[in-house]
């Protein structure tokens, strides 16, 4: 910019960057790999409370007539269970991977948004914080993690439960929002020089569609949480019958963003398992441009089955019958995955490693969970699925057996490129043997459980219905799945004690961008921007036989962003005003805590916290700060 003019230089680079260290560093970071690093440890915890609460579930589940737990515990761990896994056990790791590889796919030094970025995980964090607040604050949510009306009203859930779940999400949502805006803005304006839509890698596809998609399905949901906590706290009827509401309506509104968000959960793990099967085969993916438009065509239709859930409600045979249509219609693209990863597989050098084997293990696995789904997705079958154990275990087959082993591939696969140093095989083996034949012991029976009667969401159960042995064998599986997790977390804690310092691909057949620079990246990830000359863009590179991308710049100062404590804050002030409409009408035996929360003083503080963050932050112009040249580490080639 400022090269040939000195002057201009020193006055455009002259000011300095505020370092900050320790616990205030992470704070205050905008920086995407930092991000990616605090979204892997919060999803990582609420994934481990998710856990938990799902032993605790089996452990009431192992024999008949249990009394482990109570009826309202059972249902306040079910409901809890499916709502920390979904929206802050894996979302989070899903975004953690964005983060760490987007930016580095597509040959940019940041997302597009750094504030935003960081703004999105503190929502999401205490979002999530004040959620499980519930099970200290008078009993956590037990409404189921639907939250279906009338089981979420003030008459049937009569602690404050359900507002929690309310305005937890709500505030949660925002940041996956968030979140999603930034990806898509990172993908359509900061691609490198050569690199088209269609030369992306597959995950950044996978990415840029799944972000579309919470553009379009988060927005449900954070109406009807709205119109939920109003109807619990101000006293509303949108979904109370007898304040001619309709309680349908919720379910309507729920699913309507609850189907898109399986598929944001899951097309993910696929752009995972796209360049994990392709590198581990050393093949160019089979069928690149049917797969981008494969995946079009599902976060388009996925828009367009939501009433699949909802067929025993009594919509009638025409809307049952379209939505039955709709629902088989989205095996084809997802058949055409399935076909070219296989394809891909086919004739290729294939390396077993512990992200191909999970990679590997999830196709056949998510197959599975395809093939119950067309199952549930016709109506007159559904009539005696619905509501029994064969909907349990084919939503695991999708997720679990989908989603997380994809998510375990991707992080076998980026963790030298994140942190410096390539997971011990030996454990990430037995954790893949582990978790998969617990996952299987688990869920596999549960098809069968259903089938012959055994109802979801019940607490316990009567002796001699031929549904004492499975559930034994699924408790224990349950167990084994633990185990794995457990021991991903040691191979995690042994990796981290080795020094780091792994090359550039560790892998040696790395195709994409992320793997021509150091492992881990440095702060500004690309000294000199890349250019692209096709697909696989570094793999191009290797075949003729270059060391390196050939660069699309001459090596110069580099623009950062300045970390800001802003985000956090603003978060804080939205947690305080949640925290405070949710008591609005309680009575404390307090006077002062009367006043402060009845006359809605704590919102006005929480929401005086935020809004006045955001003052500051649009008055406060941030020039950012610059990385010149002798501070960049490695040498500079000539562009």
């Amino acid at each position: 910019m400022h090269r040939n003019l000195k002057g201009v230089q020193t006055l455009a680079h002259a000011h300095s960057v505020k370092r900050h260290k320790g616990l205030m560093d992470w704070l205050t970071t905008v920086d995407h790999k930092k991000i990616a690093t605090l979204y892997l440890i919060a999803g990582g915890f609420f994934f481990g409370i998710g856990g938990i609460e799902a032993l605790l579930i089996r452990v009431q589940l192992w024999k008949p007539m249990n009394t482990f737990l109570n009826a309202q515990q059972f249902n306040e761990l079910i409901t809890m269970h499916g709502t920390t896994m979904i929206f802050l056990g894996v979302m989070p790791i899903i975004f953690a991977i964005m983060n760490a590889v987007i930016p580095l796919q597509i040959g940019a030094r940041d997302v597009a948004f750094p504030f935003l970025n960081s703004l999105g995980f503190w929502t999401f964090l205490f979002g999530g914080l004040l959620l499980n607040l519930s099970w200290f604050m008078g009993g956590a949510p037990d409404g189921g993690w639907t939250a279906y009306a009338p089981l979420s009203s003030t008459t049937y859930s009569t602690t404050h439960g359900v507002d929690f779940y309310t305005i937890g999400l709500q505030i949660a949502g925002l940041g996956t929002l968030i979140g999603g805006i930034n990806f898509l803005a990172t993908i359509i304006t900061m691609r490198a020089p050569g690199m088209s839509f269609m030369r992306m890698p597959m995950f950044t596809w996978t990415t840029f569609v799944t972000s579309a998609m919470i553009l379009f399905a988060f927005p449900a949901i954070t109406v009807g949480l709205v119109l939920l906590s109003f109807d619990r706290i101000l006293g509303a009827n949108f979904f109370n019958v007898e304040g001619g509401g309709n309680p349908v309506l919720w379910q309507h509104i729920f699913w309507i963003f609850g189907h898109p968000e399986v598929y944001i959960l899951i097309l993910p793990a696929f752009g995972i398992i796209s360049e994990v099967v392709s590198t581990f085969s050393r093949k160019r993916l089979f069928g690149y441009s049917s797969m981008v438009f494969a995946t079009i065509l599902i976060a388009f239709l996925g828009f367009m089955v939501w009433a699949h859930h909802m067929f025993t409600t009594g919509m009638g045979p025409v809307a049952n019958a379209l939505f039955a249509i709709a629902t088989m219609l989205i095996a084809v693209p997802t058949g055409i995955k399935i076909f070219n990863w296989l394809f891909t597989m086919w004739g290729g050098q294939i390396t077993f490693n512990t992200a191909n084997l999970f990679a590997v293990g999830f196709i056949p696995t998510f197959v599975m969970g395809g093939v119950t789904g067309v199952m549930l997705g016709s109506a007159p079958a559904d009539y005696q699925f619905h509501d029994t154990y064969f909907v349990v275990a084919h939503f695991h087959y999708v997720i679990v057996g989908g989603l997380v082993l994809g998510l375990f591939s991707g992080l076998h696969y980026w963790w030298p490129k994140m942190f410096g140093r390539v997971l011990n095989e030996t454990l990430g083996k037995i954790e893949f043997w582990t978790f998969i034949i617990g996952f299987h012991l688990t869920f596999f029976l549960q098809h069968f459980l259903g089938l012959i009667g055994m109802q979801r969401r019940v607490y316990t159960y009567l002796p001699n219905q031929g549904f004492d042995m499975m559930n034994v064998l699924s408790t224990i599986g349950a167990f084994l799945m633990g185990v794995g997790v457990i021991v991903f977390l040691i191979n995690i804690y042994i990796t981290a004690r080795q020094p780091a310092g792994v090359e550039n691909d560790p892998w040696e057949d790395g195709r994409t961008l992320e793997w021509s620079i150091p492992s881990p990246p440095p702060e500004y990830n690309f000294k000199q921007l890349p250019l692209v000359r096709g697909l696989d863009a570094y793999w191009k590179e290797k075949m003729a036989g270059h060391k390196e991308m050939t660069p699309a710049e001459p090596v110069g100062p580099i623009h950062m962003p300045s970390p800001t404590i802003i985000p956090f804050v603003m978060s804080v002030g939205l947690f305080i005003a949640g925290l405070g409409f949710m008591f609005t009408t309680d009575d404390f035996g307090n006077s002062f805590l009367n006043f402060m929360f009845n006359k809605y003083i704590v919102v006005i503080i929480g929401l005086g916290i935020t809004f006045g963050s955001m003052i500051v932050h649009s008055l406060n112009d941030d020039p950012g700060w610059h990385i010149e040249p002798e501070e960049q580490g490695g040498k500079g080639v000539e562009a």
